[in-house]
């Protein structure tokens, strides 16, 4: 189905959540979404600005059903805010739309992370307290969830379905199956991850992390998953500070191999995209994806995973 304009999910807004009363609704920026879920901000006759969420396909209002269920259950738990639906409202086409307020805080900033014990060991510490989180919660919210040799395996097949689309440099293909063969890399103990932790997820304010977004792809599952854009973005020093206050914090001592998956699931990232692109049938996709294999071959040539 077409994207809902602004106007449509400001309507939706007013009927999810009693006495919104919205005099302005934008398109959201850097929402994080998929195109299977359109997303407004709204702001009512109070000042107060509120982001809806509307799904246009059955799988997309299933995984926001998942995602609320969790965000419920996570309540308290977190040293920072997480979205709190304020209201459903059941759409003619299927599903619910839901409604929660706007969080404050300013996107990240990977690239001007800065070493130390300012933001950088915030991040690092908010990490760890998500991936401290009780896995029960994720089970209970129906969410995914592997075990360390499963997840391993997925990455697996996921190599094979790029290396058959004939666009991976053999190179870099190699590479990640060396990284994937190594199976003393991957004995990890699986936690609650965010799943999809771009910079534009997590809010920041005054050094510190104040709120984190866009659960959807949440799981348990690799934690690497949750290090690896801000590692590949972060100045190597800020990378540092990072992991250093997220293994401090964490209950149990990261594996010693996480930082290495990290930056191994930033690359399959790439081989992601590819897929994305191929069973879209976009050809633009496909392209993009093309030439960053070959930036990627290039860089990474003869190092080691």
């Amino acid at each position: 189905m077409p994207a809902r304009s602004s106007l449509v999910l400001a309507a939706i807004a007013s009927a999810a959540v009693p006495g919104l009363e919205p005099v302005g609704a934008r398109d959201a920026v850097g929402a994080g979404e998929t195109a299977d879920v359109d997303v407004g901000e709204v702001t009512d006759t109070q000042g107060r600005r509120w982001l809806v969420r509307a799904p246009r396909t059955s799988s997309a209002a299933a995984m926001l059903e998942q995602e609320w269920r969790l965000l419920e259950a996570l309540t308290d738990r977190l040293p920072f805010a997480v979205p709190q639906v304020a209201g459903t409202v059941e759409l003619a086409d299927g599903g619910r739309a839901g409604v929660h307020p706007a969080l404050a805080g300013s996107p990240l900033s990977s690239a001007s992370l800065g070493p130390g014990p300012g933001l950088a060991a915030a991040l690092g510490r908010a990490l760890a307290a998500v991936h401290d989180l009780p896995t029960t919660l994720a089970e209970e919210a129906g969410l995914p969830v592997y075990t360390s040799a499963e997840y391993r395996h997925r990455r697996l097949a996921e190599l094979d379905r790029a290396a058959a689309t004939g666009h991976v440099p053999a190179g870099l293909l190699a590479r990640w199956e060396r990284a994937l063969e190594e199976a003393g890399a991957w004995r990890f103990t699986p936690c609650v991850v965010h799943g999809d932790l771009a910079a534009e997820s997590v809010l920041v304010a005054e050094g510190e992390v104040v709120a984190v977004l866009d659960w959807g792809q949440a799981r348990v599952a690799d934690p690497a998953d949750d290090l690896a854009r801000l590692l590949a973005d972060a100045p190597e020093e800020a990378a540092e500070s990072v992991l250093e206050a997220y293994a401090h914090h964490r209950r149990t001592a990261p594996d010693r191999d996480l930082a290495r998956r990290a930056r191994l699931s930033g690359e399959l990232a790439v081989a992601r995209w590819l897929l994305h692109g191929v069973t879209s049938g976009d050809e633009a996709v496909v392209a993009d994806a093309v030439a960053m294999l070959a930036d990627l071959g290039s860089a990474l040539d003869g190092t080691p995973w």
